[in-house]
């Protein structure tokens, strides 16, 4: 794999992610069943994320709520992963045989994911057009809007990014590499901060 620019980043994105003593890696092989195939596993393995890093967090009851703190993380960090991974495999170009990764970084305050996968050109550009409206738009009225699409069926997949920054603040940053080899390909990294 030989990478060349152009490269762009969108959002908050952070080269390198900052150092941090607990962090968890998950690879997933272009060498086994097609991806697509063993959709399942990325839900267990999106869930497997949430109990390890739930472990981290005590149980003690969240302000003004019922749901303690473990439960909370748990419940976050699951969604996102898994959204996160559902997204990486489904935009991948599984032809390029290069792994799609998972990385957790703990924090104090904050959790990072950061997700690495390979698409063509084409599917790069929609979803960098796409970053770019959801980055100058209201995101409340963004998320109403695309709401109001899914429900007249004319809604596209933007709604499982737009649920993680509505519904559990997280903020993105985006990089778009080109690489030389596999040709026409991109290499795609999405970070997610979830702060806790």
């Amino acid at each position: 794999m030989t990478q060349t620019s152009p490269v762009q980043t969108y959002g908050a994105f952070s080269d390198p992610i900052p150092a941090s003593e607990e962090y968890l890696t998950l690879n997933f092989s272009p060498n086994s069943a097609p991806r697509k195939q063993r959709w399942g596993n990325y839900g267990l393995s999106a869930d497997f994320l949430g109990d390890y890093f739930a472990a981290f967090f005590p149980g003690d009851a969240v302000p003004h709520s019922k749901i303690n703190q473990r439960d909370t993380v748990k419940a976050a960090v699951s969604y996102i992963a898994n959204e996160l991974l559902e997204n990486a495999v489904k935009y991948n170009e599984d032809s390029s045989r290069l792994p799609i990764s998972i990385s957790l970084h703990l924090y104090e305050q904050q959790i990072i994911f950061h997700v690495t996968n390979y698409t063509n050109q084409t599917l790069a550009a929609k979803y960098q057009q796409f970053i770019q409206e959801v980055l100058s738009a209201d995101l409340d009225a963004y998320y109403m809007q695309q709401l109001e699409k899914t429900a007249m069926g004319n809604g596209g997949s933007s709604l499982g990014i737009l649920t993680m920054m509505n519904d559990y603040a997280a903020r993105f940053g985006w990089k778009f590499q080109s690489l030389e080899k596999p040709i026409n390909t991109a290499r795609v990294d999405v970070l997610a901060y979830l702060d806790i």
